[in-house]
């Protein structure tokens, strides 16, 4: 049985924990191709005009899976932290690639809404598994080793490395290298939502580009939940939002802790939550710190010259104010 999953949206936060949870069930995990700008423009023909990008790319990424696999996994993800809702699109992803895009082969469209139970990811887990075996004790071996893949992939984050730099680490099974941090280097913040900054393709290699020019980069997800909770209460209100939550707090998380240079903010137009999401960081660093912030917003016209050269100026301003250059 092969099982595909799209290589974007929820990937870069649960595919550590999808794919040893499949195979211990026996299945073969087919991932979609890297972002690129055929997947895009397959994506643009197949989806409605007013959707943001990620959701234009992530029909673009199920069109190159379907004729390569058994099922197709897109779940209807929403809560996950039984508090905070996902955005829309994660509620009806199913739907709107079902009525989207024809010939597809079967969808595991089961819901996860951590509102139900604290416990309510392992029956998610268990009732997809029940779809692959009746051996209760091969789901809950599948289900033991997938969270413990999932616990390693958060420690890796939190070590200060992105997912493309854990993925290897996970398949491989090593300890990474200590990550040494030039003294005198910036140090930025790159915040947005994972499928805007780990794909190399939506966000134009900003991260890669960050660290050619010498920069420290640190991102939400280097943000321990303990320190997110804690950043939760500062607002008199917080979003309704789960990923837009997490990338407030992380925001509000490194103005307090004042150890960063600057902040990028990666937003995708389009995307209404962001556009709050947006406002918000620009009001708390404007009222709470003198960190300088950009915003960089993305679409499917995104040049790469525009933002590298918004980005290399940036960075000179922030080397200038600290004195390197």
């Amino acid at each position: 049985m092969r099982v595909g999953i799209p290589m974007t949206l929820s990937f870069f936060t649960f595919y550590p924990l999808w794919k040893p949870f499949f195979e211990g069930l026996g299945a073969e995990v087919v991932v979609s191709p890297i972002s690129n700008k055929a997947l895009l423009d397959e994506g643009v023909k197949e989806t409605v005009n007013d959707a943001c990008v990620p959701i234009k790319l992530l029909h673009g990424h199920v069109s190159a899976l379907k004729d390569k696999v058994d099922i197709l996994f897109l779940p209807r993800l929403v809560s996950l932290d039984g508090k905070n809702t996902l955005c829309p699109k994660f509620l009806g992803l199913p739907d709107m690639v079902r009525y989207s895009i024809s010939e597809l082969p079967e969808i595991i469209e089961n819901r996860l809404d951590m509102k139900k139970s604290r416990f309510e990811l392992y029956r998610f887990m268990f009732r997809v598994g029940q779809r692959f075996t009746d051996n209760k004790l091969q789901i809950l071996r599948a289900i033991w080793q997938a969270r413990y893949n999932f616990s390693r992939y958060r420690k890796l984050l939190l070590h200060g490395l992105t997912p493309a730099e854990a993925f290897p680490l996970l398949e491989s099974g090593e300890e990474p290298d200590k990550a040494a941090e030039t003294g005198d280097a910036i140090k930025l913040a790159v915040l947005g939502y994972p499928y805007a900054l780990y794909d190399n393709y939506v966000s134009v290699g900003l991260l890669k580009k960050l660290k050619e020019h010498g920069v420290n980069v640190v991102t939400p997800e280097m943000v321990s939940e303990k320190d997110l909770k804690k950043m939760s209460k500062t607002l008199p209100k917080n979003l309704f939002w789960y990923y837009s939550n997490r990338v407030v707090w992380a925001a509000q998380h490194y103005l307090r802790d004042q150890t960063v240079d600057g902040m990028i903010h990666v937003t995708a137009f389009g995307c209404g939550p962001d556009a709050m999401t947006n406002r918000l960081i620009e009001l708390e660093a404007k009222e709470n710190s003198p960190i300088p912030l950009m915003s960089i917003t993305i679409d499917e016209h995104t040049g790469e010259a525009g933002v590298a050269t918004r980005v290399e100026a940036f960075v000179d301003l922030l080397k200038r104010k600290k004195g390197i250059l």
